[in-house]
């Protein structure tokens, strides 16, 4: 019983790791940019695309299975460009304007990149099986564990403490918190919006993209992945708070740990218990645990 109790709460943290790092992303663009980015399901479905073919690639060259994480890392980081050409080319439009505006564009890039997707790689389903399977399992404690998962676990964990880093201990990080807070008296000290837009956006979409690479090795990429992984995103935000990193990490461990207990126990209430908990913070505290404490 302790085994299999251990195992199911390994694989919900695992899935709260890509999570975390998704909805990471999507805090920093609401807090900023004040756009809700139902995008961020494309970055994290482009990314897994995207982490095949790095690692078909990187096989045919010779690399071994084992060090699989370099190019699936490669693949995230690789897809930084699209974050500025979707921020200058279509979100710069619409700042200051009706959240309808925004909700329906994103969307509308939702779309447009499960298009371009089937495009690319087709609508067959991507598994690349052997990366996960090479990392092998360990023992802890008499009880066995994915080894990959581990990684991801931790690699998630030193991204956490990079953003807490940044926002906290660099200039970059006080000019995040302080346009998060007035965007119009940040502006009327001297800063550059513009730039700052770019950038968070772009830092945004990293994360997705990564979340989205990290991830393939254990599941199959598929081109519903995306619209999939902006309903347990929202759930996130919502439970944690909008706006608020804390809230990113710990909405994700909650959304994480309570997918992977009922995908165990009772699959058909996966999405039933985790809106129950929305539902729940949405009527006795609706800012969310964590909203209105800053990022």
């Amino acid at each position: 019983m302790i085994p299999d109790i251990l195992n199911i709460l390994i694989s919900g943290i695992f899935y709260a790791s890509i999570l975390f790092l998704v909805s990471a992303g999507l805090q920093l663009v609401f807090g900023v940019q004040k756009i809700f980015n139902l995008a961020c399901g494309s970055f994290y479905a482009l990314g897994a695309y995207t982490g095949v073919s790095f690692i078909v690639a990187a096989q045919s060259l010779g690399l071994p299975p084992i060090l699989s994480l370099i190019p699936l890392l490669l693949a995230g980081f690789s897809l930084f460009f699209i974050g500025p050409i979707i921020e200058r080319g279509l979100l710069k439009f619409i700042y200051g304007r009706d959240d309808h505006f925004q909700l329906l564009l994103t969307f509308a890039i939702v779309l447009m990149f499960e298009d371009v997707i089937k495009f690319v790689w087709g609508t067959s389903p991507q598994l690349i099986t052997k990366v996960y399977q090479a990392y092998g399992q360990i023992d802890i404690l008499g009880v066995t564990f994915p080894v990959y998962n581990l990684i991801v676990i931790l690699s998630s964990l030193i991204f956490a403490g990079l953003i807490g880093y940044m926002l906290a201990r660099t200039k970059f990080g006080r000019i995040i918190r302080a346009t998060a807070d007035n965007r119009e008296v940040s502006e009327a000290l001297g800063v550059n919006m513009k730039m700052v837009n770019v950038k968070v956006f772009t830092l945004g979409t990293v994360l997705g993209t990564l979340g989205g690479a990290l991830v393939i090795p254990a599941t199959a990429a598929i081109t519903e992945m995306g619209v999939d992984l902006i309903v347990l995103a929202f759930a996130v935000v919502v439970i944690g708070g909008l706006g608020s990193m804390k809230g990113a990490f710990f909405g994700a461990m909650i959304v994480g740990v309570l997918r992977s207990i009922s995908v165990a126990t009772y699959p058909e209430l996966e999405l039933l218990i985790i809106y129950l908990i929305v539902i729940g913070v949405l009527v006795y505290k609706p800012e969310g645990i964590f909203g209105g404490t800053g990022t």
